[in-house]
């Protein structure tokens, strides 16, 4: 346990809404990221973990693997819901999933399959293993506002990327 929490202390998770959702382009949206993983970074963390969504999680996960190809001692660690969880997506999106994975430094498949709670664990167990979320949340209701209410009521502190859109992430 006391290695679990020492571990902890240096990994930082992602959340948001899914890009049909948001007000802003995918270009502010990374840029914003890449500001919070950068300011994270400096700030001892060095392994990030991506819930492997669509939009945000894929961005903040193709961004941590762009810092460990230009040299930072950066890690990632994709926790994906359960397994052909992108099979549904658009080949595009399904391409982008596939690159990340294929270099990501560790993969963990949260359920064995599809259940109506899986994206739930899956955010919980993110929550779990780091001391830091990064979220980009509009206030809507969803998969993003309950990690985030998850990491509050557990003392993981958040750090908010404003963004504008309504509706629900999931």
């Amino acid at each position: 346990m006391a290695m679990e929490i020492e571990l902890r202390r240096h990994r930082c998770c992602f959340t948001g809404h899914c890009p049909e959702k948001l007000g802003v382009s995918e270009g502010k949206i990374k840029t914003a990221l890449e500001k919070e993983i950068r300011a994270a970074v400096s700030e001892g963390y060095t392994v990030f973990i991506s819930g492997m969504a669509r939009g945000v999680d894929l961005w903040a996960a193709e961004i941590v693997l762009r810092l460990r190809k230009q040299g930072e001692g950066v890690r990632l660690i994709c926790a994906v819901p359960y397994l052909g969880f992108e099979l549904r997506w658009a080949q595009f999106w399904q391409n982008r999933y596939q690159a990340v994975l294929a270099r990501a430094d560790l993969v963990k498949f949260i359920c064995s399959e599809y259940s109506k709670n899986c994206f739930q664990i899956r955010n919980q167990w993110m929550v779990d293993h780091a001391s830091r979320v990064i979220a980009l949340y509009n206030g809507a209701s969803g998969g993003t506002r309950n990690t985030v209410n998850y990491a509050l009521a557990c003392g993981v502190p958040v750090v908010k990327i404003p963004c504008e859109g309504e509706g629900s992430d999931r």
